[in-house]
């Protein structure tokens, strides 16, 4: 069956692996100098290593509860289920940016909130790891968007779908299928941003 258009930007990933490319931008030799700045990062290091463990710990879940381990073996099942990725690909950048950067990790957690959703739906008996999970990602939105206003940087906007509803699965192994690609696809997602954020603490 068909997924509404609406529904794809609820079922987000990351770009696929690429190489990880230097980062360059005039605005990087201020920051790193700023103290502030620098204890920004490092606490959020922390944080975002923390949701990625909560996160390998519910695709573990999946795996023993569903048997849905490996993706290359659902890469069918994906496809018709019409799965996007969120774009990040301002943070591996050779033109890299702080604010372009930031505001697709700040716009993706925001998306990632709302698709953890369907993994609540999916795994009712773990809802209190999945709810830390979205509390966590809003958490970290929510401290990216404070320091960008605290820098003074401007929120850039990248035309993205609509959140819309929640996916309405043809089937159980469908819903499956999407949790597992869900978690799979914010694990990359992840591992991008605090990439990104490592980056800029080793300037």
């Amino acid at each position: 069956a068909a997924v509404p258009a609406g529904v794809l930007a609820l079922l987000l990933g990351t770009l696929l692996w690429a190489p990880w490319q230097a980062l360059h931008g005039a605005p990087l030799v201020e920051l790193s100098g700023d103290q502030d700045f620098q204890l920004f990062l490092h606490k959020n290091l922390e944080f975002t290593r923390k949701i990625k463990g909560d996160v390998a710990a519910l695709q573990r879940v999946v795996c023993d509860t569903f048997q849905l381990c490996k993706e290359e073996e659902l890469l069918l099942v994906r496809q018709d289920l019409g799965i996007v990725q969120v774009p990040l690909e301002q943070c591996h950048s050779r033109t890299f940016q702080v604010e372009a950067c930031f505001s697709q990790i700040h716009d993706g957690l925001r998306a990632y909130h709302g698709s953890l959703a369907a993994v609540l739906e999916l795994l009712p008996g773990h809802a209190s790891l999945v709810e830390t999970l979205q509390l966590d990602a809003a958490n970290l939105s929510s401290n990216i968007q404070q320091q960008m206003e605290d820098l003074g940087l401007a929120t850039v906007t990248y035309p993205t779908e609509g959140p819309g509803p929640l996916p309405t699965f043809s089937s159980s192994f469908h819903h499956q299928v999407g949790g597992f690609f869900i978690l799979a696809n914010f694990q990359r997602f992840l591992e991008t941003a605090y990439r990104a954020l490592r980056h800029l603490a080793r300037l």
